[in-house]
């Protein structure tokens, strides 16, 4: 029996040794875990690990707040993970109830909308908070990444970050005030929720229960709210991602005002 605890690119793994133990022969059972803090393998629900680093990306986010609010014309930026998918900076923007702008992968903007944006918020309030996912805004920055993938199939990225810090200075002409906010090493390290605690066992006895009963190049996962055996294949077709037109991001935009900045 092998497991595997992965995303996208560990349960490309998991398959690809399922592959190679039915060529040679070899009777085993591979079974993969959906761990992906991103929260972006296809058709399940969540990943255990993503609560959390809600819970402790909305904290990033309520320091942003309070240190773009103490500063004139200040600006508190806060870059979290979410290489493909947005949901840790959607769900954490909603939590916490403090951003003014939210920028994910899943939708492209353009830098001068967004600095023109943001300069009204601070004329009209004085301070603004951005959560920014650490893929958005790549069409912006073409020529400043590599592109390709890295080891794990996952895209190499430019740093958006500082590139929309300096946009917005820039724009401002010094005028502001920003804190720049990049979280994720704490986020990572952290202690679990106790949903996340309990949903991971949960997804632990499954996959044992599924080698022991001879399966094999299979995934569990909680789909629909319910706990199922998926084929390896079906998961690792294409990343899970927000979905633009749905209604948890337009709930969001919603809530907080937010424009469309393509």
């Amino acid at each position: 029996m092998v497991f595997v605890i992965g995303g996208n690119g560990g349960n490309a793994a998991a398959h690809a040794i399922a592959e190679e133990c039915e060529a040679s022969g070899v009777v085993c059972s591979v079974v993969g875990v959906p761990k992906s803090i991103d929260n972006d393998i296809l058709l399940v629900d969540r990943c255990f690990g993503c609560e959390t680093a809600v819970e402790e990306a909305q904290r990033a986010l309520l320091a942003a707040k309070v240190e773009a609010s103490s500063a004139h014309h200040g600006i508190g930026l806060v870059k979290l993970m979410g290489r493909q998918s947005g949901f840790i900076a959607m769900q954490a923007s909603m939590a916490s109830g403090v951003v003014d702008v939210c920028l994910i992968p899943e939708i492209q903007f353009d830098l001068q909308k967004l600095n023109e944006y943001v300069a009204k918020v601070i004329e009209r309030k004085g301070h603004c908070v951005v959560c920014l996912a650490e893929g958005a805004g790549q069409n912006v920055v073409k020529g400043a990444s590599k592109g390709g993938t890295d080891a794990s199939g996952n895209p190499i990225l430019a740093d958006i970050g500082p590139i929309v810090k300096d946009s917005l200075k820039d724009y401002l002409k010094g005028n502001c005030d920003i804190k720049y906010i990049d979280p994720t090493y704490m986020i990572r390290a952290i202690p679990t929720t106790t949903n996340d605690r309990v949903y991971c066992k949960v997804l632990g006895q499954g996959a044992v229960h599924g080698a022991f009963a001879g399966y094999t190049d299979i995934t569990v996962g909680l789909v629909n709210t319910h706990y199922v055996y998926m084929p390896i294949q079906t998961i690792i077709q294409a990343p899970r991602r927000v979905n633009p037109t749905g209604r948890r991001w337009n709930r969001l935009v919603s809530a907080i005002g937010q424009p469309n900045f393509s």
